[in-house]
């Protein structure tokens, strides 16, 4: 179609009707523990609360990040903010562990630490959280604690031999046992999300050191864990960048996937929805940064045309899981947060490239998403679907399954809606 056909008014009209209407309603009503302070995140497919109580580092931040973007792209009149404040005290009060430094992994619902190890995807998460809400709140002191977190990744986490930062600590920063402790592992989720969230703190912060370090992220991720060839995402390493297969790790992964896999997933394998998210991410980074755009265009049309040839349902709508660097899907199911990853990579690709197929890859997520995928009478979306859209899993939230992609998803979508049209 030609490029003034392209409807993006329609898109937005979509994308809007669900953020005001329905997914922005459904975490006002919820989230906030209103008894013991920070964020409860277990909802059945009806919204109702299941009873699950434990808070892990991740739910705290990602809510943290969700309720704060929310009121910064204007959304709310206070009362995400309210929300976001209140958590960030919870997470200060009950997360911080005071004789080591660093974040738990989880808590109860008072607060109570029950994992005391120290994840770099978690205090990663950490930083990314409070500097965005730093910026909401204008809040000097959450900024302090995001520095503060980012300095003890320098000191405890770094590779000073081969670069990048270990990811499985022991509450007092010692490597945890190899394997699917994952003391011996490195992997692009983690890298991803640092360069993720230092650049978020160099927003906030604007001090030349964040900076550097998110440009030191990007070098390793674009020369160490992308594949030579395909210029498409490997997911996991050893210390010296070696690639090995990917496992799944007991403290991660758990809810939703099986760790009793030793062997791991084959080396010619790559995720679609990381390699997109991976993307849109880098070129926000350029653009923070203020690096040079012209530099990265030729990695990220890689990372999307992957996706867009390989990775997308062509025919019953929606993004795969993963498959190989080249060749069709391997696992074809179709998780809720590839296509919120999706949706934003394909829309930054059309404004990258201004070509109709990312449009038409768009427009086919973007249907998928909104027919399928969204149970707009509760207002969130559905979790999992089989390659032929049978519903698999139909819980709204729990300790992984938040606010973050899906709610950052849709303002992100939005803004580029709004300035392509």
């Amino acid at each position: 179609m030609p490029v003034m056909a392209r409807d993006y008014g329609r898109a937005l009209g979509e994308i809007r009707q669900h953020l005001r209407a329905e997914l922005l309603p459904f975490w006002a009503t919820r989230g906030v523990d209103a008894e013991c302070g920070g964020f409860l995140t277990y909802y059945d497919r009806n919204g109702r609360a299941t009873g699950e109580t434990t808070k892990t580092l991740i739910c705290q931040t990602r809510c943290l990040y969700a309720y704060s973007a929310a009121h910064r792209a204007g959304y709310g009149d206070g009362r995400f903010l309210q929300a976001a404040e209140q958590g960030c005290r919870f997470l200060l009060r009950h997360f911080w562990d005071e004789a080591h430094g660093g974040w738990h992994w989880t808590a109860d619902r008072q607060g109570r630490p029950l994992d005391t190890s120290k994840l770099t995807y978690g205090q990663s998460f950490a930083i990314y959280a409070l500097s965005e809400y730093a910026m909401a709140s204008g809040d000097a002191a959450a900024l302090d604690w995001a520095e503060r977190t980012f300095d003890l990744l320098q000191s405890h986490a770094g590779d000073s031999l081969h670069g990048g930062y270990y990811e499985f600590q022991e509450a007092d920063w010692t490597l945890k046992k190899p394997g699917v402790y994952g003391g011996d592992r490195k992997s692009m989720d983690v890298h991803m999300h640092l360069m993720e969230a230092f650049t978020n703190l160099y927003a906030a912060s604007r001090k030349a050191l964040h900076k550097r370090k998110a440009e030191e992220v990007i070098g390793l991720l674009l020369t160490r864990m992308l594949h030579p060839e395909h210029g498409t995402g490997i997911a996991q390493f050893a210390f010296d960048w070696k690639p090995v297969r990917a496992i799944l790790f007991k403290n991660v992964w758990g809810e939703d996937r099986d760790v009793d896999d030793p062997v791991g997933r084959p080396l010619d394998n790559t995720s679609y929805g990381h390699n997109v998210e991976f993307g849109w991410l880098l070129n926000r980074a350029v653009e923070v940064l203020r690096l040079d755009a012209e530099t990265y265009k030729p990695a990220i049309r890689k990372l999307y045309d992957q996706c867009l040839q390989h990775g997308i349902d062509w025919r019953n709508g929606g993004v795969f899981c993963e498959g190989p660097h080249r060749g069709p899907a391997r696992e074809t199911n179709k998780e809720f947060w590839q296509q919120a990853e999706a949706l934003v990579g394909m829309l930054d690709a059309v404004a990258l490239f201004d070509e109709d197929r990312y449009w038409e890859a768009y427009l086919n997520i973007h249907r998928f998403v909104m027919d399928t995928m969204i149970h707009h009478k509760v207002g969130e979306w559905f979790p999992l679907f089989s390659a032929d859209n049978r519903l698999l899993r139909d819980h709204m939230a729990h300790a992984w399954k938040i606010n973050y992609h899906t709610v950052r998803s849709m303002l992100e979508c939005e803004a580029r809606l709004k300035r392509l049209a």
